[in-house]
């Protein structure tokens, strides 16, 4: 995310220059691979370019592949087959076995990019989306590389594809992409030819609620910056809640635990982490954020410290669900030996990292197969 928030500013950057930019974006990929699809490079006219496709051996190539598409300002499709014996001719040999698919488009010098546009709306607004880009079209089919229908939150949708049986088609894959929160790659096969499309959906960046601002909250707010995550930092001690502690915090919000159900709108993909060290202040966090919509709900402190506090609110009447104690984190974080306040903010943004994207947390020097799967 902090690399997609860096290419839009440099972006903004370019536009004000009136100056030519090319977008390069990995659209499809087979066997092992540094980056999944997705993942984005803005190449400037001189060659500079913010982000990275690989682990530093496709960048050159695609940067001069990309200078000269600028002058034609037609998008096209690059693939890079590492799995070739000829692969140290480009310098891929390098231990990775796969087949990227690139798009590059030329970002328009008289119009602000409709593409990048849809994305940083997403951002903004904290809202998902999904992208259709069309990155081969065989045969007589009309329809062009490097359109794009876009699918908002809200169910609207913008498109420049002009083919109505692709949008349709487009238009209810990226529905299904948006219900399951998965990017795919889709082939159509019609009459006059066959077209392929990355299916990208865009995730707003990621809610983290952290409730306390003592010293273990300070680091954990700077990490989840460094990813670009979106910081709440709630604390009821104005001492504690300053800029000057905080300066990456998005919001700080001065507010006692009894008030956070009026005062924080909770959203569905968020993640609270609780660090207030108070036994009563906890029990009523967690009373608030179990029934809430938050997907993430950690609790510093041993198990059976959050077993008592379970038994508590139990007692006053409250039980949560078998799925509500399922989101819940208790001894929270991944067991990495983590002692210092900067050791666990990395052990516990690990586990919400694992936890969101459904993965286990392990070594991944025991996971057989692809390590981002296929």
């Amino acid at each position: 995310m902090k690399e997609l928030q860096h290419i839009l500013k440099t972006y903004e950057a370019i536009k004000q220059a009136e100056a030519k930019a090319m977008l390069a974006t990995i659209v499809k990929v087979k066997g092992s691979t540094y980056r999944r699809p997705g993942a984005r490079m803005l190449i400037r006219e001189d060659g500079t370019s913010v982000g990275t496709l690989s682990s530093g051996c496709l960048e050159a190539d695609v940067i001069e592949r990309a200078k000269k598409a600028m002058e034609s300002h037609d998008a096209l499709t690059v693939t890079y087959d590492m799995t070739s014996p000829d692969a140290d001719v480009w310098g891929l040999n390098l231990g990775c076995n796969g087949v990227i698919q690139i798009l590059l488009e030329p970002l328009p010098l008289s119009a602000r990019s409709v593409h990048l546009k849809f994305i940083a709306t997403c951002i903004s607004e904290g809202k998902s989306g999904v992208i259709a880009s069309v990155f081969r079209v065989d045969g007589e089919f009309r329809a062009r590389v490097g359109s794009h229908l876009f699918l908002s939150q809200d169910g609207g949708v913008e498109e420049d594809i002009k083919n109505p049986a692709l949008c349709a088609a487009l238009t209810e894959d990226c529905l299904s992409a948006f219900r399951s929160r998965t990017s795919c790659v889709r082939e159509y096969r019609f009459t006059e030819g066959i077209v392929e499309a990355f299916m990208e959906v865009i995730h707003p960046p990621l809610p983290i609620l952290i409730f306390g601002a003592g010293a273990d909250a300070i680091p954990l707010s700077r990490f989840a910056g460094e990813l670009g995550w979106n910081v709440t930092v709630v604390d009821h001690r104005p001492a504690f809640l300053t800029s000057d502690r905080f300066p990456t915090a998005d919001v700080l919000l001065p507010a006692r635990p009894e008030e956070i159900g009026d005062q924080l709108q909770i959203a569905s993909q968020s993640a609270a982490v609780i660090l207030t060290h108070n036994f009563s202040h906890d029990l009523q966090l967690l009373r608030a954020l179990l029934p809430s919509p938050a997907k993430y709900v950690g609790l510093l402190g041993p198990s059976d410290r959050a077993g008592m506090l379970l038994e508590k609110l139990r007692e006053t009447g409250y039980t949560p669900t078998a799925q509500q104690l399922g989101r819940l984190h208790s001894p929270i974080g991944l067991n990495i030996g983590a002692d210092s306040p900067e050791e666990i903010a990395l052990s516990i943004l690990a586990e919400i990292q694992a936890f969101m994207n459904h993965r286990s947390g392990g070594f991944l020097s025991n996971h057989a197969g692809p390590i981002h799967g296929e």
